[in-house]
């Protein structure tokens, strides 16, 4: 298929950055569709969404815009009326006056869930083994070397600040439960998509399915980018 002028914006979450979703930038772009993947500088939940809407900004057509994990909380948290559809892939989506932390901690953690707090500097990092672990256990030694060696921390601010009403109360949403994440619970995944009345897909997938199954990720943008179409 082709986009047919719809873009897609690609919004990656805590301790990643803009590469993870390099297979879905592939594919995307092999059917033609004008993707962006914007790397989000993790300090605050308002400068992430600012970025984000930047990008927005210089996109064309309306806009398939799809968040992971902590991305989820960005792309609600974007206004621009260019996007006509919101895909959440493992992600977080609290509802207004939420914060990232009350969805995040809503449900019991995963017996493999890394222990999370601020280092000396006050930003979280992840521990040492926990992208084997939890964060893509189904990746590949090669997959998980490059995971790690581009881990960027995240702020206090990103997860602590209340979000406005979001975006998926007014726009068409998709989300790709995973599973087998070991990061969000399966439990608070389906809480959060069915609140939001979301197109719903549950995979047999680990937390980061964009480096681990991304023909899974790319489908369900497929399916937005369809009915953005329509």
């Amino acid at each position: 298929m082709s986009g047919d002028g719809v873009s897609v914006v690609l919004v990656h979450g805590a301790w990643a950055d803009g590469s993870s979703w390099s297979k879905v930038i592939s594919a995307l772009s092999a059917k033609g569709i004008a993707v962006a993947a914007p790397q989000l500088p993790l300090m605050s939940l308002s400068n992430d969404v600012d970025v984000v809407e930047q990008v927005i900004e210089r996109a064309k057509g309306p806009v398939v815009l799809v968040g992971h994990a902590y991305g989820g909380a960005v792309i609600g948290a974007c206004t621009s009326s260019k996007v006509s559809a919101l895909v959440y892939v493992a992600a977080l989506a609290p509802d207004l006056g939420e914060k990232v932390t009350d969805v995040f901690y809503r449900s019991p953690p995963h017996p493999m869930s890394p222990q999370l707090a601020p280092d000396i500097h006050g930003l979280i990092w992840l521990p040492d083994g926990a992208f084997a672990r939890a964060f893509a256990q189904n990746a590949s030694d090669d997959e998980l070397a490059v995971l790690a060696a581009v881990q960027r921390p995240i702020a206090p601010a990103c997860i602590t600040s209340p979000v406005d009403s979001p975006l998926w109360k007014k726009v068409p949403s998709w989300f790709l439960i995973a599973e087998e994440d070991r990061m969000i619970p399966f439990e608070t995944q389906r809480f959060m998509s069915e609140r939001m009345q979301a197109q719903v897909w549950s995979r047999s997938v680990d937390h980061t399915p964009a480096v681990t199954e991304p023909d899974v990720v790319t489908d369900i943008i497929f399916e937005a980018i369809k009915a953005v179409k329509r």
